[in-house]
C-alpha cells in the first residue's frame, strides 16, 4: 500500500541520516588511513549506501523508483557502486491489493472493472514503479491490457524529489556541481510528471505507431482503447509473444534477426524522428518465433531539441569516421562537454572507440553475447578521472545512456550477433 506523505518524508529522512552517517564515519575513518585502504573504504561504503537506497526508493515506489531505475544505468552522475546497487529497481515491483486497484479504476472511469469490461483478471500482469498491469476482456471480445497508477503517486511527485535531492545533497553522494544537478533535476521533474500523465502516454503510443506503421511492420504497436482510458488508467490492445528470457531459445538466425531489428528501431527513431522510446527495460517487449515484436509501455519518450539531435548525430558519425572534433562539437551541442574546464586530449576519445570497435565494425557482425565492452569500461574510469570537469550529465544523454545500455543488455540475454555499423550509418546519414 502507498505510504502517506508523512510516512514517504519520514522514510526518506531516514535514509538520509542514515547515508549521511556512513560517509561521516567513512571520511573519519580514512584521516589516518593509506590512499589504498580510504579507496577501498569509499568504494565500500558507496555500495552499502546504493543498497540502502535501494530498499528504501523500492518500498515508496512511485517517482522515486523510476528515478533509481534511471540512476541505474549511469556512474556519471552518481558513483558506479550506487549505480550498481540500484539496479535491483529494474525489477517487477511488488503489486498492490486489487482493492486499490478497483477503487482507482472507479475513481478514473466511473465504474468498477467488473462493470467496464466483460473480463478483468484480478492477479497483475505485471507490476511497476507506478502502476500496474491487468489483462482483460472487452465487451466486443478484444484482448487488453489495463494499466493503472497507484493512488496519489502523481501528489507525491514534488516532495518525494525534494526529500530525495536532500538526501543525496546532504550526504555528499553526488559527484555533478550544484549547477548541473539542478539543471539535472528540473529536466527529470518534468520527465517524471509526464509519465505520471496517462493521456500523454496514448498520444506517445499513437505518435510512434504511426511513425513505425509503413517503415517498420516487425514491430507491433498497441492501440489506444479511448474510452478504457483516462489520466490515470490506460488501456491498450494486447499483443502477445515471449519473454526475453524465453526468447534466448529461439534459432541463432531469428535471435540475430531481432538483434538487427531492435537496433534498427532505435537508430530509425533516434535520428529519423528525432524521438524515441526511452523506456528499453525487457517487460516492455514480447517477441515472436517469426522475428517480430511487439513494444510497450509509451510514458518514457525522449523528444530531441534540435541541438540534442545535432549534436548525437555529429557524436554518432564522428565514432564512425574516427573525427575527434566531430565528436567534440556534438558533446558540446548536446551540453555535455563543459566549454570553460579543461580541453579533453585526444587518447581519451581514441579509448573510447577502441572500447566501441567490435560494435562498429564494417565487416564482421558484433557478438553480443560474448562482448566484453561492459568490463572493459569500467577499467577506463581511473583515466577519466581527471577530466570529470571537462564533462556534463544532462537529461537528455542520461535518457541516451540508458536506453543504449539497456539495449545492449537485452542483446547480450539474446546471444544476437548483429550488424551494428551499417545499421548506424544508414540512420545517422538519412535527413
Amino acid at each position: 500500500m502507498q505510504k502517506s506523505k508523512l510516512g514517504r518524508a519520514l522514510a526518506l529522512s531516514q535514509m538520509t541520516a542514515s547515508v549521511a552517517g556512513s560517509y561521516l564515519g567513512t571520511r573519519l575513518a580514512n584521516t589516518l588511513a593509506n590512499p589504498d585502504k580510504v579507496r577501498q573504504r569509499i568504494e565500500a561504503t558507496h555500495s552499502m549506501v546504493g543498497k540502502r537506497m535501494a530498499r528504501t526508493l523500492g518500498e515508496l515506489k512511485g517517482p522515486l523508483m523510476k528515478l533509481g531505475q534511471m540512476g541505474s544505468f549511469s556512474s556519471g552522475l552518481l558513483p558506479r557502486e550506487i549505480s550498481e546497487a540500484l539496479a535491483v529497481l529494474r525489477k517487477d515491483a511488488p503489486p498492490v491489493s486489487y482493492s486499490v486497484i478497483a477503487k482507482q479504476v472507479e475513481a478514473e472511469l466511473g465504474a468498477p472493472p467488473e462493470r467496464l469490461f466483460c473480463s478483468f483478471e484480478r492477479e497483475p500482469y505485471a507490476a511497476a514503479s507506478i502502476g500496474q498491469l491487468h489483462r482483460a476482456t472487452t465487451d466486443d471480445g478484444r484482448q487488453v491490457v489495463v494499466k493503472v497508477q497507484y493512488p496519489d503517486i502523481a501528489k507525491s511527485l514534488d516532495s518525494d524529489l525534494g526529500q530525495l535531492r536532500f538526501a543525496l545533497r546532504a550526504a555528499g553522494a553526488l559527484r555533478s556541481n550544484k549547477e548541473v544537478f539542478d539543471r539535472f533535476y528540473q529536466e527529470i521533474k518534468a520527465q517524471l510528471r509526464e509519465e505520471l500523465d496517462y493521456c500523454n502516454e496514448a498520444e506517445n503510443v499513437r505518435y510512434l505507431a504511426n511513425f513505425h506503421r509503413e517503415r517498420h511492420p516487425f514491430v507491433h504497436i498497441p492501440q489506444v482503447v479511448a474510452d478504457k482510458s483516462s489520466e490515470r488508467v490506460l488501456t491498450l490492445t494486447f499483443e502477445g509473444g515471449c519473454s526475453l528470457e524465453d526468447a534466448a531459445s529461439l534459432s541463432q538466425s531469428v535471435r540475430d534477426l531481432i538483434g538487427e531489428r531492435l537496433i534498427e528501431l532505435l537508430y530509425s527513431e533516434m535520428f529519423n524522428l528525432g524521438s524515441f522510446h526511452a523506456d528499453p527495460n525487457p517487460a516492455n517487449f514480447a517477441f515472436r518465433p517469426d522475428g517480430t515484436f511487439a513494444l510497450y509501455d509509451f510514458g518514457c519518450i525522449k523528444r530531441f531539441n534540435s541541438d540534442e539531435h545535432a549534436g548525437f548525430r555529429g557524436i554518432l558519425k564522428g565514432a564512425l569516421e574516427r573525427d575527434f572534433k566531430a565528436i567534440e562539437q556534438g558533446l558540446l551541442a548536446i551540453g555535455a562537454r563543459n566549454p570553460e574546464a579543461p580541453p579533453v586530449e585526444d587518447s581519451v576519445y581514441q579509448s573510447l572507440l577502441e572500447l566501441l570497435a567490435p560494435a562498429l565494425d564494417p565487416d564482421e557482425p558484433f557478438d553480443v553475447g560474448g562482448s566484453t565492452i561492459h568490463r572493459n569500461a569500467l577499467k577506463l574510469l581511473p583515466d577519466f578521472r581527471k577530466y570529470i570537469r571537462s564533462f556534463r550529465v544532462t537529461a537528455g544523454m542520461l535518457l541516451v545512456q540508458r536506453v543504449n545500455v539497456g539495449y545492449y543488455g537485452n542483446l547480450r540475454a539474446l546471444s544476437a550477433r548483429v550488424r551494428c555499423r551499417q545499421i548506424i550509418e544508414n540512420a545517422v546519414s538519412s535527413i
